[in-house]
């Protein structure tokens, strides 16, 4: 359906007031026409610099020509089957090229499913059946999912879960390690042990679920050493560790897969939005003896690991192959950082610049002061950039957290011009 090029924003807005549900939320009133790579215009025909990059899905950029290409092509063969009632080769050979891409020196097997939700809720599944153990122990701060199971391990009440209990037993949060505010590696394990002793036994508990990158938690980046830590600390017990990859996983952290470089390897990972360049489709990778817990029957779906999603994730692959993305992902993420930090050098609000690869934020408090997050700052500078031509999402516990995940096929031009508008929507709101 073609856009009517008479309407505006704000007509659209009124229309979608009273259309959709007030659940629904929106950052930005703005409703997109068109876009490309990393830029977009609206229905006015106003353009856009796009550092949200549809919340960590266009890693590729918008319409990147090789995975529009694929899609095309597979829209001429077939759209769906139901993998269970007849299968057919793009899920096999995406399931084949996740499985050699996942660290750890063991057999792997995948399974395709539609949303990240779906690939944390089967991790846990998958973990329960092979441990026939309940408890799962989740972070405070991580995002894991809107269904019920992935908002009962969510370590963030507001919005996410108001409203939306009674959530499932047996979830259990310990201590994100954050140095920036006060949790040291040390009191985290001291608080997974604590739920060890305290809470549930050991005996009882699954899996750790941790994203190696917090996304909507804040960008905390998990220490290498608290993660070997609690490797350990889950192998003494039996308990399996996930990694939810839904944002960090796709190439945005440097590697196809942030845990990649952790010490140790996950048991089992989580993988979503930009693996497939804007379709909907995602994954869980994991050792075989473990995934192939479950019998047959017990895993699936009826749009899982769809025929076009398949096409365009495998697309994604051969374009960050071809273009050698993941190289780009670091020099992208140094880029920001160095902008970003010049920007932080006359705003005394920026407390902090931080992140792995091009997953990139920085955290705003009122005149610097660690102890005073400025939610209201931080929500003003995300409205002026986009008045300016900028979108940027906000995120974190305290709502002061700016986040950066810009298609990482943006032109260096693209991102000055973007670092350019924020430096100037700061000066605007001082």
């Amino acid at each position: 359906m073609q856009p009517n090029q008479t309407s505006t924003n704000a007509a659209l807005m009124a229309r979608r007031q009273a259309a959709v549900t007030r659940g629904v939320g929106q950052a930005h009133e703005i409703f997109a026409s068109r876009a490309k790579n990393a830029e977009l215009w609206d229905v006015e025909g106003r353009r856009y610099i796009d550092f949200a990059g549809g919340i960590a899905v266009l890693n590729t950029g918008h319409l990147h020509p090789e995975v529009i290409a694929a899609v095309k092509a597979q829209l001429d063969l077939y759209t769906h089957t139901c993998f269970q009632v007849v299968a057919y080769e793009p899920y096999v050979e995406l399931a084949e090229k996740l499985n050699a891409l996942a660290p750890g020196n063991f057999a792997k097997k995948t399974l395709l499913l539609s949303t990240g939700a779906e690939a944390v809720e089967n991790a846990v599944k998958v973990a329960r059946a092979y441990t026939k153990r309940p408890g799962v122990v989740a972070f405070t701060g991580g995002y894991h999912g809107r269904t019920n199971m992935t908002l009962g391990m969510t370590g963030k009440v507001a919005p996410y879960k108001l409203g939306f209990g009674p959530f499932p037993g047996e979830v259990f949060h310990a201590e994100f390690p954050n140095a920036l505010h006060g949790v040291s590696i040390d009191q985290a394990l001291h608080s997974v042990e604590q739920i060890l002793k305290n809470d549930v036994e050991p005996e009882r508990v699954a899996a750790f679920i941790i994203e190696p990158v917090q996304g909507e938690g804040g960008f905390y980046v998990a220490p290498p050493e608290f993660i070997s830590r609690l490797k350990a600390l889950a192998d003494r017990h039996g308990i399996l560790l996930i990694a939810d990859e839904v944002q960090t996983g796709a190439g945005r952290t440097g590697t196809w897969f942030a845990s990649e470089q952790w010490p140790v390897a996950p048991d089992l990972i989580a993988i979503a939005k930009s693996m497939a360049g804007g379709f909907p489709i995602s994954g869980l990778v994991g050792r075989a003896e473990v995934m192939d817990a479950p019998g047959p029957g017990g895993l699936g779906g009826t749009y899982a690991g769809s025929p076009i999603g398949c096409a365009a994730a495998l697309a994604v692959l051969k374009a960050f192959q071809e273009e050698k993305l993941l190289d780009r992902s670091k020099t992208l993420g140094a880029h920001l950082v160095k902008g970003l930090r010049a920007i932080a050098e006359t705003e005394k609000s920026i407390g902090d610049v931080r992140g792995l690869g091009a997953m990139i934020a920085i955290e705003l408090f009122e005149n610097g002061d660690l102890a005073r997050p400025d939610a209201a700052l931080t929500k003003r500078v995300v409205a002026e950039a986009a008045r300016r031509g900028l979108i940027l999402l906000s995120c974190g516990t305290y709502g002061n957290v700016i986040r950066i995940l810009v298609p990482l096929t943006a032109s260096d031009a693209l991102l000055d011009e973007g670092l350019k508008i924020l430096a100037d929507s700061f000066a605007a709101t001082r």
